[in-house]
């Protein structure tokens, strides 16, 4: 994948053969097992009109098992929802469903008070 000259940090050019140019593009983090996963599982009603979501955050890994895990919990709950901000958004209060799929599924989670 070609480096984009846009996204590099502080310097403009070099003449050091080896230099390396700093990017502010992330490392994707490497997907932890299920079981060292700390899993918060909560309800939330702000900036949403007061209609309830599911919120599911604390997992620790890349975009795609993350969408791979919402993609499950959406079909097992037979509702919508999305993956944004590091966060899996279920549509409609279904924490105690969820919170025994993620258990069956070897995850370590729990049902908070945000």
């Amino acid at each position: 994948m070609a480096k984009s000259r846009k996204n590099r940090i502080g310097i403009v050019y070099s003449t050091n053969p080896d230099f390396e140019y700093e990017t502010d593009e992330k490392q994707e983090q490497e997907t932890l097992p299920p079981e060292q996963q700390n899993l918060r599982v909560c309800l939330d009603k702000k900036a949403r009109n007061g209609k309830a979501v599911t919120l599911i955050t604390g997992f620790v890994g890349t975009e795609n098992d993350l969408k791979e895990l919402g993609k499950f919990l959406k079909l097992k709950c037979g509702v919508g929802g999305s993956v944004k901000d590091e966060e899996i958004i279920i549509q409609g209060d279904f924490r105690n469903k969820i919170n025994q799929l993620l258990l069956e599924k070897g995850y370590k989670s729990k049902i908070s008070e945000k």
